[in-house]
């Protein structure tokens, strides 16, 4: 049996039992047919675009001139073949995140699935030697968390002092042990917006704010981000059949994103996971080298972009639709929980009629069945205006990633969704350039090419029952 958890949740919002909760809710929904929507619009505030500017650039030492800024795109635009859609990029994201810089001299890993990811993290934190930081929505108890947890607490018992960031309704079905064993070996932790409100360490108590982020800082010199929480779903890889059987066939693992990153941007994210820390009123910390003197390790310049729910507008979202708005080549998205507001279906619908190629992929199968039904309800007129969309086969697809035109491309922990817009704590990186967008187009190949293309023909000719469901989930998007 899968998570039990509240139609609120974000990584696993499995309910007990799919096939009666859709006649029930059938039943239910009729009666409000004659109703108006049930969820409010999103605020306009986060539809407007400011005016681009000078693009400014950090490195290890701060903010470099202007001179070098110039000599830096102009290379940029040299290798891309194309100076206008680069040049327009990087002049729209200066202009929509002043407060996080857009940093040079990165190396990033694009980590496919859990299997590479967690043996990335595991040689991470085997190789700390001062500090861990982590935040994660689910931290399972299972053979995959205890593992983590044997060696977080291995290495607080060697003098590396491990911090760790739980989300409250993500780890519902965690015991309290599990995390006391931790506690009791030195290791500090947090529960972001506890359940109980009587133990909420915030005086406004927010229940529907979730931590929804999944990053991993080590001695303030690598950083992991991306959708890849601490979960046996993880155990084994999506391009693979697993030697693991249910009901005598053979099990895939999810299919998920993480990136890996090194260099001077990850005193952001490190900086993001101490201020998550202090606005959730944690205990204090051990005083340990949290921001060392970072060097150029590579060639990528990365910006990383946290919200919260307390903003009146969403930093992720602004920047992809930003991102999107300005395409001229193609949009290529690949996401878990498509449940798109009005802002962002208007502005895939755009792009596609101005001629971009504009392509999704999308679950074939997913951990929800209101979810997985809201997002279809938008597919006709996607189709209609000539959006691709392909639905991934044979795995439960949990990534959230975007490549645009070739030049920019982000990973993340941010879903298509209301909920990731409007109420959770998420995080992002977003990367300008070339080579790397290379690596994520073959990725996004490889997803497309195990993937099933909806043929808009075809779809026209579903069935009434198939109808019936996305408009019974479409009267609920707002709150899934």
């Amino acid at each position: 049996m899968r998570r039990l958890t509240s139609p609120a949740v974000g990584h696993s919002r499995t309910l007990l039992f799919p096939g009666l909760f859709q006649w029930l809710a059938l039943l239910a929904i009729a009666s409000l047919a004659a109703c108006a929507t049930l969820h409010p619009t999103l605020p306009e505030t986060m539809h407007p675009i400011p005016e681009s500017g000078p693009v400014a650039f950090e490195n290890a030492h701060g903010q470099v001139s202007a001179q070098t800024s110039r000599q830096i795109i102009d290379t940029l635009k040299a290798a891309s073949g194309d100076d206008a859609i680069l040049k327009r990029h990087l002049a729209v994201e200066e202009a929509l995140n002043q407060d996080s810089p857009l940093v040079l001299g990165n190396k990033l890993s694009l980590l496919q699935d859990g299997p590479a990811t967690y043996a990335a993290m595991f040689a991470a934190i085997r190789a700390a030697r001062h500090v861990i930081n982590l935040e994660t929505y689910i931290f399972d108890d299972g053979r995959i968390g205890t593992e983590f947890a044997d060696l977080l607490l291995a290495k607080q018992a060697s003098g590396v002092q491990v911090n760790v960031i739980y989300d409250s309704v993500g780890c519902l079905d965690t015991p309290a042990e599990f995390f006391d064993r931790l506690r009791e070996g030195g290791i500090r932790i947090l529960e972001f917006n506890p359940i109980n409100p009587a133990n909420a360490h915030k005086r406004k108590w927010r229940l529907n704010n979730r931590d929804h982020r999944k990053l991993l800082v080590v001695d303030g010199r690598v950083a992991f981000l991306g959708g890849i929480n601490i979960s046996e779903s993880y155990s084994s890889g999506s391009f693979s059949r697993s030697p693991k059987k249910k009901h005598g066939k053979s099990q895939v693992g999810w299919r998920d994103t993480q990136l890996q990153i090194e260099g001077p941007v990850v005193a952001e994210l490190q900086k993001d996971f101490m201020d998550t820390w202090a606005r959730q009123k944690g205990p204090p910390l051990p005083e340990k080298h949290y921001f060392p003197k970072l060097v150029t390790e590579g060639d990528e310049i990365v910006r990383a972009i946290a919200s919260e729910s307390d903003e009146p507008a969403s930093p992720i979202y602004l920047t992809l639709l930003s991102a999107i708005d300005h395409a001229e080549r193609f949009v290529h998205l690949t996401n878990a929980y498509f449940v798109p507001d009005p802002h962002l279906v208007r502005a895939l619908i755009g792009a596609a009629r101005r001629g971009v190629d504009v392509q999704l992929i999308l679950p074939g199968k997913s951990d929800s069945w209101l979810v997985f039904q809201a997002g279809r309800s938008h597919y006709t007129e996607l189709l209609r205006a000539g959006v691709r969309i392909y639905e991934r086969r044979d795995t439960v697809l949990h990534a959230k990633t975007a490549s645009i035109d070739g030049v920019w491309a982000t990973i993340g922990s941010t879903n298509l969704d209301w909920r990731s817009y409007l109420h959770n704590d998420e995080i992002n990186a977003v990367i300008l350039g070339t080579h790397f967008s290379r690596q994520m187009e073959a990725m996004f190949d490889r997803d497309r090419a195990a993937s099933t293309l909806i043929e808009p023909a075809r779809w026209q000719r579903r069935s009434p029952l198939q109808h019936m469901e996305e408009w019974v989930a479409r009267r609920f998007e707002y709150w899934l």
